[in-house]
């Protein structure tokens, strides 16, 4: 049987899960919680930041996609390193159903859909039958809570838009009973949240890296300018998960995506200029659901906070 409260995070490729909910994941699973994790695609259109696996890039051998299915079980790993402790972790549809689609960046500064993009990228996917993959896991795990991007994707990579919209509509129709019975018995998952970006702390963190000479981390961003999409107003943000004991999880976590992150870069000069607080505080913003029990700052302490 499950545990008593079970999480369900639903993201594009393999490392976006680390970079907003590592922390998140890896005290729940500390404290005994169930979570889950579905990977949209493989990844198969990243950059390689490894000079020695670039032979594995799209346009070479295309074999990038198994590389990082290798590294994705190896930062969950990181994750649950106690005895017993796991995160359950499935691709969407099975590995490689959907192929990650790529992007191209707007001059304005976010991504946008590539000019062309693979017959099976899981931007073109039918909403419906991507969907009904996710639909079947919900029903199977009946999660109480969902973790997801905001319609937006954070920042308009297109994979992160479809996670989105594949995510909130599987949702509905994991709850419907007369849907789909033979993808398992109805489930209403009780809480949705959104994956965040405090704007208080982007531009704390940002001023503290400028005020240390670094002016190439998160480069072009003012602390006291614009800032990119995928910061939220703290106005907007509904949950605070407290797990700054687990960040140095988070950052190993990270450090087991070579070639998509490297260890000079922002999110690790952000957390060695801020500490733990830089990372180690992850936020959301509730879509579905009462909010259960406010700490100080007047936002949840707990996603399963009222379940």
């Amino acid at each position: 049987m499950p545990a008593d409260q079970r999480l369900l995070l639903v993201h594009a490729h393999p490392d976006d899960e680390c970079i907003g909910n590592a922390a998140t994941m890896a005290k729940y699973v500390a404290a005994g919680r169930d979570v889950t994790l579905v990977t949209c695609t493989a990844g198969e259109m990243g950059e390689i930041l490894v000079p020695e696996l670039e032979h594995l890039a799209a346009d070479k051998e295309d074999r990038l996609g198994e590389h990082r299915r290798g590294e994705i079980a190896n930062a969950l790993a990181v994750l649950a390193p106690g005895e017993g402790q796991s995160i359950d972790h499935r691709w969407l549809g099975g590995f490689q159903r959907f192929r990650d689609s790529g992007m191209k960046w707007h001059d304005d500064g976010y991504a946008i859909p590539a000019d062309d993009i693979h017959d099976n990228a899981f931007w073109a996917a039918d909403l419906t039958v991507a969907a009904d993959y996710l639909v079947e896991i919900i029903r199977e795990v009946r999660p109480q809570v969902l973790a997801t991007y905001d319609p937006f994707g954070g920042y308009g990579h297109p994979d992160h838009i479809q996670a989105h919209r594949v995510a909130m509509y599987a949702a509905q129709l994991a709850a419907v009973p007369s849907y789909r019975r033979d993808l398992g018995a109805p489930w209403e998952i009780a809480k949705i949240y959104w994956n965040a970006m405090s704007e208080s702390r982007m531009r704390a963190g940002l001023r503290a890296l400028r005020d240390a000479g670094d002016t190439t981390s998160f480069e072009g961003m003012d602390p006291d300018g614009p800032l990119p999409p995928f910061v939220t107003a703290d106005e907007n943000l509904s949950a605070a998960v407290d797990a700054q004991e687990y960040v140095e999880l988070k950052l190993d976590a990270l450090r087991a995506y070579p070639t998509q992150v490297t260890t000079d870069g922002p999110f690790f000069a952000l957390s060695n200029n801020v500490g733990s607080t830089a990372w180690g505080i992850e936020f959301y913003r509730i879509v579905k659901g009462e909010r259960g029990e406010l700490g100080e700052d007047g936002l949840e302490t707990d996603l399963f906070a009222g379940v």
